[in-house]
């Protein structure tokens, strides 16, 4: 504050010395005149002469206080620049307090904005190496601790020699799950991943899921049916594997989280003329409010500890994400918890020819 003070305190002697001496040599000019003119003169002549020192004080205080807001607003403006700021340096410098505060007000407020975004992106980072390296460490310990007993000794017993590589075998398998939905993520998320659209009977695709998870399901006492018994074919347009994987992912993921004897239906909604709403809903423990805006994210799991007794590779809900987005198309989710869950999404219908 000192330091602001005397650059004030110079300013301001400065300004007085300038006025000063214009004062004096302004008076002696007007003595001298005084002198020489008649008495009736001589308030109009002191009018003139007031009127002159008005403009002269005026133009050197106006003159002196720009070019010393100037040189202190242009250092803020020198200083910003170094933090390559284009929507504030590009501008003009301006002398106009109002203006200026204005303009480090909203710099100011974009900047706090740009760092909560780069400490939010950086803590997600961190949680998400932190998920990879957990996900890809419990498979490759396996691995490894199977393989070491065998190599230690227990290859010599036939049985256990057997056994202890079919359990290696899945740990394996479950890496190379790992890595292909990551690599999967990845292409949709680049636009790599080419998508091959045709025109399908989503029914019949919903049904054949039923099929292939009829035993998950019974192992929980689960029943898979449509919320409609005597449904209709519906013929959409879309990729018809990357579709029917969305469906087994959701459906995967409401028997595992679904209550002993309970129900998953899927209901097909005609949405508009054009569109359909494709709608898994369970009877399961549901999902806590503060758990849903994250659902989606790679390796989050809202049960951190039972979901992965369960088994996959905590990606499914972010491929569907990623899926249904590269259709072009929503995806939602609803949930109570201890109540159950819907998670629904839109397709294009198939184009009725005539």
């Amino acid at each position: 504050m000192k330091i602001n003070f005397k650059k004030n305190y110079k300013f301001a002697v400065k300004s007085a010395l300038y006025v000063s001496l214009f004062a004096a040599g302004f008076v002696m000019l007007l003595f001298k005149f005084m002198a020489k003119y008649e008495s009736q003169n001589i308030l109009f002549l002191g009018s003139v002469f007031f009127l002159i020192f008005s403009i002269f004080s005026f133009l050197v205080l106006q003159y002196r206080v720009e070019r010393f807001i100037y040189r202190r607003v242009k250092k803020i403006y020198d200083d910003v620049s170094l933090l390559e700021t284009s929507s504030f340096i590009n501008q003009p410098i301006t002398t106009d307090l109002e203006t200026l505060t204005r303009e480090v007000k909203k710099f100011a407020t974009d900047k706090k904005l740009e760092i909560q975004m780069l400490q939010i992106r950086e803590e997600y980072r961190r949680e998400f190496l932190g998920n990879v390296s957990h996900e890809l460490k419990t498979p490759l310990f396996t691995v490894q601790g199977y393989l070491s007993t065998l190599l230690d000794g227990a290859m010599e017993d036939k049985n256990i020699r057997k056994k202890y590589l079919k359990r290696a075998e899945k740990g394996v398998e479950r890496l190379i799950y790992i890595v292909e939905d990551l690599d999967m993520i990845t292409k949709l998320e680049v636009g790599d991943l080419n998508l091959e659209f045709s025109e399908f009977d989503i029914v019949e695709l919903i049904q054949n899921v039923f099929d292939l998870l009829e035993m998950k399901a019974d192992k929980k006492k689960i029943t898979l049916a449509f919320e409609n018994y005597h449904i209709q074919p519906v013929f959409v347009k879309g990729d018809k594997d990357k579709i029917q994987q969305v469906i087994e992912n959701l459906i995967v993921n409401s028997i595992k989280y679904g209550k002993e004897g309970g129900l998953t239906e899927v209901g097909i909604v005609n949405l508009t003329k054009k569109k359909v709403l494709v709608r898994i809903s369970d009877n399961g423990e549901g999902i806590e409010k503060q758990n849903i805006p994250r659902l989606f994210e790679r390796f989050y799991r809202v049960d951190k500890s039972g979901s992965r007794s369960e088994g996959g590779s905590g990606l499914g809900l972010s491929i569907v994400k990623h899926i249904i987005e590269a259709h072009k198309e929503k995806i939602y989710v609803e949930s109570e918890f201890g109540i159950g869950s819907e998670f629904s999404f839109t397709l294009d219908k198939a184009v009725k020819k005539d």
